[in-house]
């Protein structure tokens, strides 16, 4: 097989909140399952992104690498400097704290290049131009939010500045913190993956929009008293629904059924108590009938 069939020509930035202690990387790519390769975080470690003519030892290895106490410079360098085909590679790394840096060899499909800026490294290779990475890179700098909401807009501004120029297909997005998975049980706050979809980043930022409301906190805005008008609006859509038999049904049947209805969504963490809403759940029901 020829040693380029398997390029994956893409762009992806690398960062870190030390904030927070939220690391994570986000990618798109011309190339089915790019999120399967290209993404690697360790809570309190650090993120890796590797592509080009990927190298997925890159991941594992760099996360090891930063967790034995190397720089991120002394990392990218003890990667790159025994790997024969380091000339078509091209990796990001972050470190917990921020620091960052990125490589391409010399022998990476133009456009092909990185830059690095406060706590991330942004990188792409066949690219249209450019201005994809350096977009990238201004808009995740000036972006406010959780760093997957910032790691998605940089991403939205890769792609209106030039993106991939043999096109669209998969995306990817990873962050993680420590305890902050499901249930607090795990690391991985976010772990999103479109693998072939003719618009994948605007459907990356569909899906997690969908797990924030699964997943999300609910805010104290969003917490709304079931009033009169809600009530009767609710019976007629959990009856359309099948949740209750009729819209005469008592407020104790209603609040029954709207529990019943949260269980089956899955908002169990959303929640409240009885009378009570979140915002985001009842616009969800609104949205189905």
């Amino acid at each position: 097989m020829n040693k380029r069939t398997n390029i994956v020509a893409t762009f992806s930035i690398v960062a870190s909140d030390p904030k927070t202690g939220e690391l994570g990387v986000a990618v798109q790519s011309k190339f089915l399952g790019v999120g399967s390769v290209v993404p690697w975080a360790e809570a309190g470690v650090g993120a890796v992104a590797t592509q080009a003519l990927a190298n997925p030892t890159y991941g594992p290895e760099g996360l090891r690498l930063l967790r034995a106490g190397h720089s991120v410079n002394e990392t990218v360098h003890m990667l790159t400097e025994k790997d024969a085909q380091s000339s078509e590679r091209q990796v990001g790394v972050v470190d917990a704290s921020g620091n960052a840096a990125t490589f391409t060899g010399d022998q990476c499909y133009e456009w092909a290049g990185g830059v690095t800026g406060k706590h991330y490294a942004a990188q792409g290779n066949i690219l249209v131009n450019k201005e994809t990475v350096t977009e990238m890179g201004k808009t995740f700098e000036s972006a406010k939010g959780p760093l997957a909401d910032r790691l998605l807009s940089a991403l939205h501004a890769a792609q209106e500045a030039g993106g991939d120029s043999r096109g669209k297909q998969s995306a990817a997005l990873y962050v993680v913190k420590k305890d902050a998975g499901y249930a607090g049980l795990s690391d991985v706050l976010v772990d999103l993956r479109v693998d072939d979809h003719p618009d994948p980043i605007v459907e990356l930022d569909r899906i997690y929009q969908l797990h924030q409301l699964y997943f999300g906190e609910t805010k104290p805005e969003d917490v709304m008293e079931i009033t009169i008008e809600e009530k009767e609006y609710m019976k007629k859509a959990l009856r359309q629904l099948g949740y209750v038999e009729g819209i005469d049904s008592s407020d104790d049947e209603l609040f029954d059924a709207l529990q019943t209805y949260i269980n089956t969504e899955n908002f169990e963490a959303r929640a409240q108590k009885r009378g009570w809403i979140d915002r985001k759940v009842y616009h969800f029901l609104q949205n189905q009938v």
